[in-house]
């Protein structure tokens, strides 16, 4: 199962007032491992970013300036995420600025691109009901340190979400996990999962020597109880 974690930053709040993509970053992982296998992009947008925007960021125009267009990198874009879970915190802000921009140079859309798309933040709010959300707190929710949080990058903020995202989906460990998808049925954000066959399982029986060390642990749980432990009465039974 690959699963990639997005984010972007932007020069403002709404494509259709002409603002643009300047830092997409994803961290993949497989099978709930990261890789390390990272994308990393500062985009020139050919405009100024909103003076409340760089002040999030702090990614200046002339800084963004010595940076390819979106037209340069949208092929390396959408190789990496191709029919992967992408995986965005808030993640219809990211979809409507990404589909925008495969718009402008009449590309399919972003979200054609993937294999699904889950919002992490839609998630969060039905596993915390009624309480903060935001991606710092869900870093102080479950202990992940962002204290060299002072600007939002994208690629830190990826970063920071694989983590938060494991954590909260620390039960998809279980025997169950289907990373295939296949032959299964839906389940919460597009887990799926399998009817379980215990015949599936491997047998490892105990040796001769570790039979041994059974009987005499039992024997010493006799000893203390003053009579046969509930091991040996049950087995008796």
């Amino acid at each position: 199962m690959r699963q990639i974690v997005l984010d972007t930053e932007t020069t403002g709040l709404d494509p259709l007032q002409g603002h643009r993509v300047i830092e997409v970053a994803c961290v993949e992982m497989i099978n709930r491992s990261l890789t390390g296998n990272h994308l990393h992009l500062y985009i020139n947008p050919d405009r100024d970013s909103d003076p409340e925007a760089l002040q999030i960021h702090g990614l200046t125009t002339e800084f963004l300036s010595g940076h390819p267009r979106f037209a340069e990198v949208a092929d390396q874009i959408a190789e990496y995420v191709k029919d992967a879970e992408i995986i965005i915190h808030n993640a219809p802000f990211d979809r409507k600025f990404l589909n925008a921009e495969f718009a402008k140079i009449k590309r399919p859309p972003f979200d054609d691109l993937c294999g699904s798309i889950t919002d992490s933040l839609l998630y969060a709010r039905e596993l915390h009901p009624g309480k903060r959300n935001s991606l710092d707190a869900l870093c102080e929710r479950y202990g992940i340190s962002n204290a060299h949080r002072t600007l939002h990058g994208a690629l830190l903020d990826s970063e920071l979400l694989a983590e938060v995202w494991l954590a909260m989906t620390r039960g998809q460990d279980a025997l169950l996990m289907d990373f295939e998808q296949t032959g299964s049925t839906p389940g919460v954000q597009g887990v799926r999962t399998e009817k379980f066959d215990a015949s599936s399982l491997p047998v490892i029986r105990a040796s001769a020597e570790e039979l041994t060390e059974h009987e005499a642990y039992l024997d010493a749980l006799d000893k203390a109880a003053g009579k046969p432990c509930v091991w040996r009465a049950e087995a008796s039974a």
